[in-house]
């Protein structure tokens, strides 16, 4: 009998340990950013690609998004977060770390990205495999992209021409933002975008570069009561985006993990992203257009006087980045060429 029920005892314990409740944890990954949780930022691009992640490794991974900076420090800090392991994953602009990638900057010139967000997304997947890997030390660059464009947003100015914006104060995402208020006569102030509201209310700031999509989790036509872009959606620059892993978290994962992170973020997710972005703006355009707010769209002629103002800041870029040794002309060329070539005719 002692027999028996020591093999029905052991028996037990084999079911036990092949029941689902006894199978092996998921990895769980943290991923950590700035905006707020029913922003299109984090509803339309990190869940699904989140999900996809969870889908294609078979449970085997779980990513828990911590928004509105929910695991502490500000938003310029989300890089350095990635990089020393504070969290696994992040998404931020790279524009928030100035310096750390001058060879990415190219995607934020004027008149790179023209008017479409998905062939500017693509053709830095391919600028990155050739050009950029080198600058992302410390982290594993899972997918980049940018975002509409920067258009024009003033609390009451409108704006026309670049004498318009003469003297205002602009708020500014990134240094070569700063570059870009800088040629059309304003002053630049930098800041992160969650502090936008507070600015706006408080003229603090007279506007700033920043696309529609934003408007959405912040409710800025109400504080911005002025919204101009040039004709056919033309910006005037943009800014580059990273979603990156620690390097030691990655290289702490399964091969099939990381395979399922790859598949769900190659060359097509870089390209979705930007599809992503534009379709955001359109939900902000109408809210500009219900608050019934001074929405300006340039006409050619207008358009190209903003052009020509802005030229000035590519040729800096260019000057500034090959003092480092980084051929800049070439890369200006390279990625004007990959835009054209992945924009819809």
């Amino acid at each position: 009998m002692k027999r028996i029920a020591l093999m029905a005892a052991l028996g037990g314990l084999t079911v036990a340990a092949a029941s689902p409740a006894m199978a092996q944890s998921p990895i769980v990954l943290k991923l950590h950013h700035q905006l707020g949780p029913k922003s299109p930022a984090q509803t339309r691009m990190l869940e699904p690609w989140a999900k996809k992640i969870e889908t294609l490794s078979k449970g085997k991974v779980k990513i828990q998004i911590f928004p509105s900076m929910s695991l502490g420090g500000s938003p310029t800090q989300v890089f350095r977060q990635i990089r020393d392991g504070v969290t696994d994953i992040g998404w931020t602009p790279n524009g928030y770390t100035p310096g750390l990638f001058p060879r990415s900057e190219v995607f934020e010139l004027p008149f790179v990205q023209v008017n479409d967000a998905a062939a500017a997304s693509r053709a830095a997947y391919d600028m990155f495999q050739k050009h950029f890997k080198q600058e992302y030390r410390g982290v594993q660059v899972l997918f980049m992209h940018t975002h509409a464009g920067h258009a024009i947003q003033m609390v009451e100015t409108p704006v026309q021409s670049p004498a318009d914006l003469k003297g205002k104060k602009i708020r500014t995402p990134s240094r070569t933002g700063a570059w870009i208020i800088e040629a059309l006569g304003a002053s630049p102030v930098s800041m992160p975008v969650p502090d936008l509201p507070q600015a706006f209310s408080k003229k603090v700031i007279d506007g700033a570069l920043i696309p529609w999509e934003i408007i959405v989790p912040f409710k800025l036509q109400t504080f911005a009561r002025v919204q101009v872009e040039g004709e056919n959606k033309t910006r005037f620059g943009s800014i580059i985006f990273q979603v990156s892993m620690n390097k030691a978290k990655w290289d702490s994962l399964p091969k099939d993990v990381q395979k399922a992170f790859n598949d769900a973020s190659g060359p097509e997710r870089w390209q979705e992203t930007g599809k992503i972005w534009m379709g955001s703006d359109e939900i902000g355009l109408k809210l500009v257009k219900a608050n019934k707010n001074n929405y300006i769209v340039l006409n050619k002629a207008q358009t190209d006087a903003f052009r020509t103002a802005l030229e000035p800041v590519a040729e800096r870029w260019v000057k500034e980045v090959s003092a480092k040794g980084i051929n800049g002309k070439a890369l200006l060329e390279e990625a004007r060429a990959l835009v054209q070539k992945y924009t819809k005719k």
